[in-house]
């Protein structure tokens, strides 16, 4: 099929996935949808849960496999949508949906660009393509609970929207729950051990570290508090105050030595949540990269996760569409960005697998 005629039919695909409920771990309706597109081109596939997977014609046990990979869960639609998040509809050049930008656009893209080359002979990688789902939750059959069950990775396309531009590194994720103590009391006695006020100089700690090895990529590891909770009633003076702490690790750190370095260091107690979402990076010199720079794509990090956050191999995050769109009211992508993705996926992995 005729790259161009590919691209319609990627296109009418997302068109039929915004249509159809699919929060995370409820896609099993666009799950049976991207079943129909293999079927559609005889090319068989496997399916674990609401996982699709594929690979090439040709796939050789010999050969190291490149994995294409997206998802097809999307988050709630939030209170100020202005039009029906599941009515695909194209206006401006910009088609409308739940979904459509994060990350259908570089899902379909995707697909599209798997099905160009399903058939082809003599590619120096294997390709598998994952159509993943509960990649907004984390959750434990996204693509890392599928990880045991598909071939050896050595490399791999996130499909996130990047403007189309090559995301060689990702920020990890670390949440701490973090307790700050004092002495409980009524609030007319005198308290030196105010929890609360106890919490003055906590915050000012967070707020103040910095951590000392910065990525070229990625930049510093960014630390946030982002909540904090205290106290039942005027009268009492709460025994802790309680905080929550987001901490955006970069490729210089796993999250296992951020979470040691924090718990010696932060005056408080300090309790992580995970330590699974670690950073992601890929060598600005793998040949998958040069092939994209060759195009005139420029290189950057990226602060937000991804499924990337489960591979263990290199691995790029690539995609059409715009990344400050996602999970915005009215999301959408131009038709021109899908279009834009498709093409540049064929030529990066012409450039890359054909060699």
């Amino acid at each position: 099929m005729e790259q161009a005629a590919l691209t319609q039919k990627a296109i009418d695909l997302l068109k039929e996935l915004i249509s159809i409920q699919s929060f995370s771990s409820e896609e099993d309706k666009t799950a049976d949808a991207i079943e129909n597109w293999f079927k559609s081109f005889n090319i068989p596939f496997k399916r674990h849960i609401n996982n699709v997977y594929a690979v090439n014609k040709h796939f050789d046990e010999s050969k190291p496999t490149l994995l294409l990979n997206s998802h097809h869960d999307t988050v709630k639609p939030n209170s100020a949508y202005t039009r029906d998040p599941f009515n695909p509809h194209i206006e401006d050049g910009k088609l409308y949906g739940l979904g459509s930008n994060d990350a259908g656009g570089p899902l379909v893209s995707l697909i599209a660009t798997f099905t160009h080359f399903y058939a082809e002979e003599n590619l120096n990688h294997n390709i598998l393509m994952v159509a993943s789902m509960e990649e907004e939750t984390a959750g434990s059959n996204s693509l890392r609970g599928l990880l045991e069950i598909l071939p050896k990775i050595d490399v791999a396309i996130v499909g996130e929207p990047t403007l189309l531009d090559l995301a060689i590194a990702e920020k990890g994720l670390v949440v701490f729950d973090a307790v700050i103590k004092g002495t409980p009391s009524h609030a007319a006695h005198p308290n030196d051990d105010n929890s609360i006020y106890n919490t003055i100089e906590v915050l000012e700690w967070f707020k103040n570290y910095k951590f000392d090895k910065v990525s070229e990529a990625l930049g510093e590891v960014k630390m946030t508090v982002t909540q904090i909770n205290a106290g039942t009633q005027h009268n009492v003076v709460p025994a802790k105050v309680e905080l929550v702490v987001d901490v955006r690790v970069n490729d210089k750190y796993t999250n296992a030595e951020i979470a040691e370095l924090l718990k010696k260091e932060a005056p408080c107690e300090l309790k992580e949540r995970s330590l699974r979402l670690n950073s992601s990076a890929i060598s600005k010199d793998h040949p998958l990269i040069q092939s994209g720079i060759a195009l005139g794509r420029k290189t950057y990090g990226s602060p937000t996760l991804s499924d990337q956050a489960a591979l263990s191999c290199q691995s790029l995050k690539l995609g059409p569409g715009d990344s400050t769109r996602s999970h915005s009211a009215d999301e959408y992508i131009y038709v021109k960005e899908i279009e834009d993705g498709i093409d540049l996926y064929i030529k990066i992995l012409d450039g890359f697998i054909k060699k």
